[in-house]
């Protein structure tokens, strides 16, 4: 598992609703953590978790803290999302039966914007962290 390096902005952010149902979630559960699914289940879905019921790889990045959890994203999917920064939402429907908030008739979902010139820049001067628990 890896942490970026400070890159002078965040990768992952979160809208106002999406902060709101996580504060709720942590309320009833306890900490929580995100992990940026790669594929089953729900596609590429956010999928929050109880903060460590979620087994992390070697080649997991965290993207950053919002709201207190922390999001995670698998390498092969970090190197193809590297030129963006995502947005975390919320909207009505049931999502992946494995994330926290299925039964509150809502999920999690993506957005996604591209870097500006001047973060890309910042990403690429910065290595790529692979391996280890660096948290």
């Amino acid at each position: 598992m890896s942490t970026l390096p400070d890159q002078g902005f965040s990768q992952v952010s979160v809208t106002d609703a999406a902060a709101a149902l996580i504060r709720r979630l942590v309320l009833d559960h306890g900490p929580v953590m995100f992990f940026q699914s790669g594929g089953c289940c729900d596609g590429s879905a956010p999928m929050c978790w109880p903060k460590g019921e979620f087994r992390l790889g070697e080649r997991d990045v965290r993207l950053g803290v919002i709201e207190g959890a922390e999001y995670w994203i698998g390498g092969d999917q970090y190197e193809r999302w590297a030129h963006t920064r995502l947005v975390l939402d919320v909207v009505p429907g049931r999502g992946a039966g494995f994330s926290l908030e299925a039964p509150e008739g809502v999920r999690f979902i993506i957005r996604s914007e591209l870097c500006s010139l001047e973060e890309l820049t910042a990403l690429n001067n910065t290595p790529l962290p692979r391996g280890g628990d660096a948290r």
